[in-house]
């Protein structure tokens, strides 16, 4: 009998692995497991998970009820919508004209599925996004061509690769954008753009018609320019002016901010309007959310338990972000702008000694080390690799401090042990 094995294949593509994913398929070359305590993960995008000082004890079991074994709404059970709701209001609405409700809300199995259905949703149009930010964007936005044209709009190192409001305009009105992605704090480089700077941002979504997609999953960590935690967290949720008009997709979920990753729940707020196609795309392509997950969910909203959390969670990540900074410092490794934001320091290694310097070769270099870290050429977003202004990050890397403290300062001390007998690191 033949054997069709290939050509079965052949009906299928087969993508390539991106970003953590990447390297944690060559971390298992060499024996990685999630898990065994000799390796330590600083390219992990996911935060500490266990519990923290100060934080709320974490959950260790939810009650099911017997409707929890059905279909539950596609954009999510009517409570935990008017939860969501309810939880930016107190943080970012108050003493505003228009409030979120209920139907400004859809719930989604993740962050990725959230952001996954917001790009099928699209209509026909050019979408623009930075350069660098969040690698997944790349299949995401690969997936809806040609409906959809993705275009980049380069950071400058000068500003720290942060997206101006003027290099925002500017992109808008030359490439005719009609949306706008981003991660905004930013993954990789942990720039957070807020303020009057952010206000601007939705006033040109207004006033160009242009939707902005807000990917804030990281919006709680937020760091003052002496390292110290700052009291809350950024949302463009607080400068918008009109729930129902301006229109802006704000994405988070607990995934980030409330550590609880392995839960995949993520939401969307933004017009009622926009929430509708949202909804309409998810009964395409997913169904909707775990009942018995966003039971939990609602427990985790809880405006005391969140506060207490999130305020932990500022405190507790302020405190190895510091230990980062200036580990990665003395090692050499500079950096274009301080973390402001995320779990993650975006650090240019061209001071180094060659061939430490690029990111390739410090990254296998720490691999035989047992650390994991993340090469900056991961976030040059390029959706069908289409683009021939590439390589500008292959100096930088990707560090993470989302391991518990004791454990991203084991793998600093293994990454300057390597540098020090490597590539005469004094």
């Amino acid at each position: 009998m033949k054997d069709t094995s290939e050509e079965r294949r052949a009906a299928l593509r087969r993508l390539p692995y991106m970003g953590v994913i990447a390297v944690v398929a060559e971390a298992e070359k060499l024996g990685f497991v999630n898990g065994d305590p000799t390796w330590i993960n600083l390219g992990q995008g996911q935060p500490e998970v266990g519990p923290m000082a100060g934080a709320p004890p974490r959950f260790e079991k939810l009650e099911f009820q017997p409707i929890d074994h059905a279909y539950g709404p596609v954009h999510g059970v009517p409570e935990l919508r008017a939860r969501v709701a309810e939880h930016y209001n107190r943080l970012y609405r108050q003493g505003k004209h228009s409030h979120y409700g209920p139907d400004n809300v859809a719930i989604a199995s993740g962050g990725r599925l959230a952001l996954s259905r917001a790009a099928f949703s699209l209509a026909p149009c050019r979408i623009g996004y930075l350069v660098p930010d969040y690698s997944a964007y790349e299949d995401m936005l690969y997936g809806q061509m040609p409906r959809v044209e993705p275009v980049p709009l380069r950071a400058r190192e000068e500003d720290g690769f942060a997206l101006t409001p003027e290099l925002l305009e500017m992109a808008i009105d030359r490439d005719d954008l009609g949306a706008f992605l981003i991660s905004n704090p930013c993954n990789p480089t942990g720039v957070m753009v807020k303020g009057p700077a952010l206000e601007r941002w939705v006033e040109l979504a207004r006033e160009r018609n242009c939707v902005l997609l807000s990917d804030e999953f990281y919006s709680q960590f937020h760091y003052l320019p002496d390292g110290r935690p700052a009291e809350a967290g950024v949302s463009a949720a607080s400068a918008i002016d009109d729930v129902e008009v301006d229109p802006v997709l704000i994405f988070d979920g607990l995934t980030k901010c409330f550590r609880y990753p392995g839960w995949r729940l993520g939401w969307v707020l933004g017009p009622k309007s926009l929430i509708e196609c949202f909804i309409t795309t998810g009964s395409a392509l997913d169904g909707g959310p775990a009942r018995i997950i966003q039971r939990g969910a609602m427990e985790v909203l809880e405006s005391d338990r969140a506060d207490q959390e999130l305020n932990a969670l500022r405190l507790g990540f302020a405190a190895k972000r510091n230990l980062m900074v200036e580990r990665l410092r003395r090692m050499g490794i500079r950096f274009a702008r301080e973390s402001e934001g995320t779990f993650y320091l975006w650090g240019a290694l061209d001071r180094l000694p060659a061939p430490f310097d690029q990111a390739a070769h410090f990254f296998h270099r720490a691999l035989q080390r047992k650390v994991l870290t993340v090469p900056g050429y991961y976030f040059d977003v390029d959706p069908g690799r289409r683009r021939q202004d590439t390589g500008d990050f292959d100096h930088w890397m990707r560090f993470s401090f989302g391991p518990p403290i004791e454990a991203v300062r084991e793998g600093l001390d293994r990454l300057e042990a390597m540098l020090r007998e490597e590539a005469g690191l004094r």
